[in-house]
């Protein structure tokens, strides 16, 4: 499509910076573009998370990724690169399955008393949700998440999904997965350019750029269905890990403790109410729209296939 005027090449993560270096290397120029997620730069400001990494967005990933491209998403982002100084262009895809609540060395917890005091790694805003219920949170990227658990430095923690999980060795550390959980439920992918690099393009480039995240949205989005549920499978029945879903008990301790990081950061951090606003007008009416009219896929899914899921 680019008549061989456009190549990218792919280093791997750790190759020039640490995973949560990658957005300075990227607006300095030391790397040309990059892939995360925004909670990997939230420590320049913890709005950054809502840009497809926060906590209980009552939305679906795909209602989320749509708020970026028609609800406002987009030129609030940009808003806020521009008050961080930050010198990139960015694109969003790849709208993610819920994010489970994760692995544990023992039985997870079943209520919200018995997760005070796990030493948990998470990343970003949930971070904030999961200390407001008295868990001891540890931010670390993937890389250290098994060697801290051989450690002991932390005995529990989330990443991303059965596939990431369990290329990194999570099985081997922990036997106890539980399903499901609001601290990343509609996670999705931030992909960066330098701006000067990217400005200097000629448009044809810049919108295959852009339009090729789009099409990798697409394309991941099969190969995640296809690779999740497969490897859950092999979690199961090859490692023997012991999977359940996470209980209504923590759900609801969850959006409580939601409430009161919400009402502290829109008081404390400048744009928090303002993208906050943004987004939960938009999932309001979309919500809406999408939880009256979803049919009840769960029961369906039991009858046809006759299989009970975890409860």
């Amino acid at each position: 499509m680019a008549g061989n005027r456009l190549r990218l090449e792919y280093l791997l993560a750790g190759a020039v910076v640490k995973p949560f270096e990658i957005m300075d290397a990227v607006s300095k120029g030391v790397l040309d573009a990059g892939h995360h997620v925004t909670a990997y730069w939230y420590g320049k400001s913890k709005v950054a998370s809502l840009f497809g990494a926060g906590p209980v967005s009552v939305a679906t990933p795909e209602i989320a990724l749509s708020w970026i491209a028609q609800g406002g998403g987009q030129q609030l982002y940009e808003k806020l690169l521009a008050k961080l100084g930050l010198n990139v262009v960015g694109f969003f895809c790849l709208p993610m399955p819920c994010q489970p609540l994760g692995w544990f060395k023992n039985r997870p917890p079943r209520t919200a008393a018995e997760m005070k005091g796990f030493k948990y790694r998470t990343v970003g805003l949930a971070a904030d949700m999961l200390q407001e219920m008295g868990v001891a949170v540890a931010q670390l990227p993937g890389g250290e998440i098994v060697p801290a658990m051989q450690r002991g430095v932390i005995d529990a923690f989330e990443f991303n999904n059965p596939t990431s999980d369990m290329r990194f060795g999570a099985q081997d550390v922990a036997k106890y997965y539980s399903m499901g959980s609001y601290h990343q439920a509609q996670e999705f992918f931030e992909i960066l350019f330098n701006k000067d690099k990217y400005n200097a393009l000629p448009a044809d480039l810049k919108a295959i750029l852009k339009y090729a995240a789009e099409a990798a949205s697409t394309a991941n989005t099969a190969l995640a269905h296809d690779n999740y549920s497969r490897d859950l499978q092999e979690l199961i029945v090859k490692h023997k890990v012991q999977v359940s879903r996470t209980s209504q008990d923590i759900y609801k301790a969850q959006l409580e403790a939601w409430d009161k990081v919400v009402a502290k950061l829109e008081k404390e951090v400048d744009m928090f109410k303002e993208v906050n606003d943004s987004f939960r007008a938009w999932s309001r009416r979309v919500g809406f729209y999408h939880f009256t009219n979803e049919a009840d896929n769960k029961l369906a899914f039991e009858h046809v296939h006759k299989i009970r899921l975890p409860r």
